[in-house]
């Protein structure tokens, strides 16, 4: 997998993590433990800090990038979906962004909440715990998320973070 380092920040990855070969990562960014990030996904850690929890699956074509001074921080047992714009925002635990979604500037996604696919958050905006974001400007519906939603998603991609860990091998 392609590591960078950016002057003196360096990406710091969990060994239990996955990152595939072909997902870029530069810069200060940290990946926990059991967490999976998948083809052409880019985090890029250059003027502030990216950081992906334990258990969190960041899916295939995702950009995750940070603005001056506004970190970028994904909780634990996350899922990111394909095609994700997350930048300078804060998805707390045991949620779920939808494929396509764009997430922006000092939004703070709460605990057990949904980012519908395709769904633009604003800057400044919040998403409470238990809510959903759907549309563009998204519109939010409080309480009406349940705890424990995605964990079979979450499941599924630490099953992956084992499996591609042990058995994925490049064919030329």
């Amino acid at each position: 997998m392609p590591l960078y380092a950016l002057g003196d920040r360096e990406p710091t990855i969990h060994p239990t993590a996955f990152v595939h070969p072909d997902a870029v990562i530069i810069g200060d960014v940290t990946v926990g433990s059991e967490s999976t990030v998948w083809p052409t996904a880019v985090l890029r850690g250059d003027h502030a800090s990216i950081r992906v929890g334990s258990q969190t699956s960041v899916q295939d074509g995702t950009i995750v990038h940070c603005a001056a001074g506004a970190d970028t921080v994904i909780g634990d047992r996350c899922v990111v979906g394909h095609n994700v714009h997350l930048e300078g925002c804060t998805i707390h635990d045991d949620s779920l962004v939808g494929s396509g979604s764009v997430v922006l500037h000092r939004v703070v996604v709460g605990p057990h909440a949904l980012v519908g696919a395709g769904a633009v958050v604003g800057n400044d905006k919040v998403v409470p715990p238990h809510a959903r974001a759907l549309g563009v400007p998204a519109r939010i519906t409080e309480d009406v998320v349940t705890e424990g939603e995605f964990a079979r998603m979450v499941d599924v991609y630490v099953h992956n973070a084992h499996w591609y860990n042990a058995e994925l091998r490049r064919l030329d």
